[in-house]
């Protein structure tokens, strides 16, 4: 019998359609979770916590491909140190990793830096963790989910007046297209760094806002913010951009017609 995959962050945004796409795959999949599930669909959930490393000993044994999708606002590299640390002590599964574009071009270096890009600087150092960890590794750079601008959009557009970023463009990319891109690099030879994947589109802040506020039928004052600092003078420059090859095909737009088909 083969043996299983790991995913990590299974439950999440991305890894909820890495899992199928596994499944469909002829994978066996195991799933890692802070919380019980009912094992389902020829999935194994397991419990443990990465940031704890609780539990991770007995979630990679006998595996040999872990797909590390589960991340969050801080605290990546901790959790990317844990789950390696694990992972080498059961042997040398192939570990694929999701990353962020412009982890290695966003300088994190004043507190404002480090709270409103210190996400970049985490991710960047998981990047360094897998990398340097003697396992065979993979790790792909995404831009931003259509499902994170929209989570951010639709707490935004409750306010009277939208703050947005001035000068600061985004390229949002279709989570689905993203899982399916790990999953073949998931079922590949290690491959180190790959080239990025993007959506087909690059945005200003202000529009991809309008675009939403057309979408639910409401009016809204939008006013450009111009933020300080190293890490906002990069995004500035594009370097959470990646438009060449724009790998994805669904845009902002396409995602809002299909995810709020009549407005709210």
């Amino acid at each position: 019998m083969a043996s299983p995959f790991l995913v990590t962050g299974g439950t999440g945004t991305l890894g909820r359609l890495v899992v199928p796409l596994l499944r469909d795959s002829g994978c066996q999949v195991r799933v890692l979770s802070r919380r019980g599930h009912e094992s389902r669909d020829g999935v194994e959930f397991m419990i443990g916590d990465l940031a704890t490393g609780e539990g991770l000993d007995a979630a990679v044994d006998g595996v040999e491909t872990i797909v590390h999708c589960a991340g969050s606002s801080r605290g990546d590299e901790d959790k990317a140190r844990n789950l390696v640390r694990a992972a080498s002590r059961a042997g040398d599964p192939h570990l694929v990793y999701i990353s962020v574009v412009g982890a290695d071009r966003t300088p994190v270096v004043s507190g404002l830096d480090r709270a409103m890009f210190g996400y970049f600087a985490s991710k960047r150092a998981a990047e360094e963790i897998v990398a340097d960890s003697g396992l065979p590794w993979t790790t792909l750079r995404a831009t931003q989910f259509h499902d994170l601008v929209l989570m951010v959009v639709t707490q935004m557009a409750k306010l009277p007046v939208i703050p947005v970023l001035a000068g600061v463009r985004f390229q949002p990319v279709d989570a689905g297209e993203v899982a399916a891109r790990m999953v073949e690099l998931s079922l590949g030879k290690p491959a180190g760094l790959v080239p990025d994947i993007a959506g087909p589109r690059v945005y200003r802040m202000d529009e991809l806002v309008r675009g939403y506020l057309r979408a639910i039928h409401r009016r809204r004052l939008i006013m450009p913010v111009r933020l300080p600092g190293k890490g906002a003078r990069a995004l500035r420059a594009g370097a959470n951009l990646a438009p060449e090859p724009a790998v994805g095909h669904r845009t902002w737009e396409d995602f809002l017609a299909d995810r709020l088909p009549s407005g709210r």
